[in-house]
């Protein structure tokens, strides 16, 4: 069965860091686009993070530029997400997905979702 499947999630203290991994179970993260979401309690998910298949570009929200970096280990065809000086405000379940047609903050370009993993950043 095609999944994708997240880790690395927990809990942190403020200005701490966190590495989130997405992985593929069933199909392989190549020549696809993998965005990172994320959903606070009583909030919509919103985008954070997408990496670019086609040219190896990143593309970040405004609220995290700076502080998040997302990569990719091709070796393992797994995505990560590096968060840096992590806030309460961060605290969410993030998700990764894939998407065959482009990096966006719009769900319904992605076609494969993971279960999400828990982010907590309290002190």
């Amino acid at each position: 069965q095609a999944q994708l499947v997240e880790s690395g999630g927990g809990l942190v203290q403020p200005g701490g860091s966190l590495r989130v991994s997405c992985a593929a179970s069933g199909f392989t993260l190549d020549y696809l686009y993998v965005g990172w979401f994320r959903q606070a309690p009583g909030k919509e998910r919103e985008g954070v993070s997408c990496w670019s298949s086609s040219d190896g570009s990143t593309h970040y929200a405004d609220s995290v530029k700076g502080r998040f970096t997302i990569s990719r280990d091709n070796a393992k065809d797994t995505v990560y997400l590096q968060m840096n000086s992590l806030k309460p405000e961060d605290t969410a379940v993030y998700y990764c997905a894939a998407s065959p047609y482009g990096c966006g903050w719009y769900e319904s370009l992605y076609d494969y979702w993971g279960q999400g993993t828990q982010v907590t950043v309290s002190s």
